[in-house]
């Protein structure tokens, strides 16, 4: 038997990663152990709560206000010793967080071959987005086998010199996730419940979903994005439904900017079910975040991402998603567009989702039981 080590430490990475901890435990020949570090603890443990995980360790790391490199080492310390205790053969990270770079390290200080997901994403700006496009540089040349979510990925990774047999073209887990979860709210719309009061107070408008947290955007162009909002909800035919990131500088600025405003309902994170339960119902998704930028196509709804560079080029080629950058006025002329052009709404809505077909967890999980395999049978016998 093969012991793989699941590590992660966010709600994104728990969203992507946990349609692969369920494939991997259906295969024959591993044993899958799950450490978590709650970089995110209060949105993580919502995603562990839906999926049914209870991670094998928890390492808890969350501290508030705590800086990168102070996360940074006490990830690269405390994964460093579950490593010593476990002795995995292998271990699996996720994306593009600092539990994804200190994990894929720590494993390279014990020799422990490291499997990416979503793996070869890149903007080409070392700043956008910040750090996360530093952390998913790190773990490429460290990592054994990498699991690009598009061919666009695996591009990138072979300009890097990456070995071509190691990269396996997947689609992106967050499909899967996003699938999985969208069946169950419809089989039970109790799952979605949390989105309830915010429906029936938007009945008749049309939602724009807002989503804001990157540390680039932190500052004036937080401030510039808190505007536009405020804007655009002064609309009478418009609702924004806005769940607020619990970082203190997020809220403090929309707190500064919105008050209370009408028709902004700012509310505490979703749950998943409640998060694509709310994607289905809006109109325009307006995000800097990168996993909405995958989710929202595959519900036919436009993304306009507030940022300067995407690491994700796949949606804006296919026409799913625009980059509108932090410009309060270009963000609301964007939104404005896409509210009374019906050609140019339909134009993103009807384009082709390039981020996988709901199955790529199970690919994942098929080529890292071959690898294991192979290792096993290639391993020297001893009497």
């Amino acid at each position: 038997m093969s012991k793989i080590l699941v590590i992660f430490g966010t709600r994104p990475e728990a969203i992507k990663l946990f349609p692969v901890i369920r494939a991997l435990q259906a295969q024959p020949g591993l044993v899958v152990r799950t450490c978590v570090t709650a970089q995110h603890r209060g949105l993580l443990d919502q995603v562990l709560a839906i999926a049914g995980l209870s991670p094998d360790i928890d390492l808890d790391l969350m501290e508030p206000g705590q800086t990168l490199d102070r996360l940074t080492a006490r990830l690269l310390v405390g994964l460093g010793e579950v490593m010593d205790a476990e002795q995995p053969d292998m271990v699996v990270v996720q994306g593009d967080t600092a539990t994804a770079m200190t994990g894929a390290l720590a494993a390279y200080y014990r020799k422990v071959p490291v499997a990416h997901v979503e793996a070869g994403l890149r903007s080409g700006d070392i700043h956008h987005p910040w750090p996360e496009e530093v952390n998913r540089r790190i773990v490429a040349p460290i990592a054994a086998l990498h699991f690009a979510p598009t061919q666009t990925a695996a591009d990138a990774l072979l300009r890097e010199n990456i070995a071509p047999s190691t990269i396996h073209v997947t689609g992106n887990t967050v499909i899967d996730a996003l699938h999985w979860t969208n069946a169950r709210v419809a089989a039970d719309p109790a799952l979605g419940a949390a989105l309830d009061p915010v429906v029936a107070d938007t009945a008749g408008k049309r939602i724009i979903l807002v989503t804001t947290h990157r540390r680039e955007n932190f500052g004036d162009a937080m401030a510039g994005i808190a505007r536009a909002i405020a804007r655009i909800a002064a609309r009478d035919d418009v609702a924004v439904v806005f769940p607020v990131h619990p970082n203190p500088n997020v809220v403090a600025v929309m707190d500064r900017i919105l008050g209370d405003q009408p028709d902004i309902a700012r509310i505490a994170p979703l749950d998943y079910p409640s998060f694509v339960r709310a994607l289905g119902l809006a109109e325009i998704v307006l995000t800097d975040s990168g996993g909405v930028q995958e989710e929202a196509p595959a519900l036919g709804k436009p993304v306009l991402v507030m940022r300067e560079t995407t690491e994700r080029p796949e949606g804006v080629e296919a026409g799913t998603a625009k980059l509108v950058g932090t410009s309060e006025d270009r963000i609301v002329s964007e939104i404005f567009t896409l509210l009374d052009d019906k050609a140019a709404y339909s134009a993103m809505a009807r384009a082709h989702n390039p981020f996988g077909d709901g199955h790529a967890a199970a690919r994942i999980a098929q080529t890292i039981a071959q690898t294991m395999a192979q290792a096993v049978a290639s391993a020297p016998a001893y009497r």
